[in-house]
């Protein structure tokens, strides 16, 4: 049976432009929406991620990178990597304890792990025919089982990592007094 590797091309073409502009649409948000970076940094301190600017900074700058990355198909298991790190650390700080529905108040998990588990997807297929990684001959290295394996451990352990060191829910920032 021949596999058609035009289906996985097209396949990893539309999710990476559709994953990729996706975080480069949330990360812009975080810096220049409502808010900006200050009113993200508020968000996540008040989530526990402290401190709220470094974690406004350092995941609009992920969202940012890992979508232009995706966009471009390059290094698509590291980009992919930001997408599950960034939605495993939401997963956590926000959306767990509400349950699966997106519609529930506080809103549910559905939308990051359907994020995430095709962000592994894009690391298993790799950028396909219309990427970088094609272009650059480094696409065949960074597929198949090695690259979901480089997208769920890199993403996956690097938001274990960020959430055992600065993440502390129910406590009050520095300065905060009861009310």
């Amino acid at each position: 049976m021949a596999v058609d590797t035009a289906g996985i091309d097209i396949a990893s073409l539309v999710l990476r432009v559709s994953v990729g502009g996706t975080l480069v649409a949330h990360g812009w948000n975080h810096a220049f929406g409502g808010g900006k970076i200050e009113g993200t940094a508020g968000w996540f301190e008040s989530m526990g991620l402290r401190p709220g600017r470094l974690h406004a900074l350092m995941a609009t700058g992920t969202e940012l990178g890992a979508g232009v990355l995706l966009l471009l198909g390059l290094l698509t298991p590291l980009a992919a990597a930001g997408a599950v790190g960034t939605m495993a650390v939401a997963f956590v700080t926000a959306h767990l304890r509400n349950g699966f529905f997106i519609f529930r108040p506080g809103q549910g998990y559905e939308y990051v792990v359907m994020i995430m588990m095709v962000a592994c997807a894009l690391g298993a297929l790799g950028g396909g025919a219309v990427s970088l990684d094609r272009v650059l001959g480094i696409e065949d290295g960074l597929s198949g089982w090695t690259g979901l394996a480089v997208t769920a451990l890199a993403g996956g352990l690097g938001a274990a990592l960020l959430l055992a060191a600065f993440w502390r829910p129910g406590k009050r920032p520095a300065g905060a007094r009861e009310g």
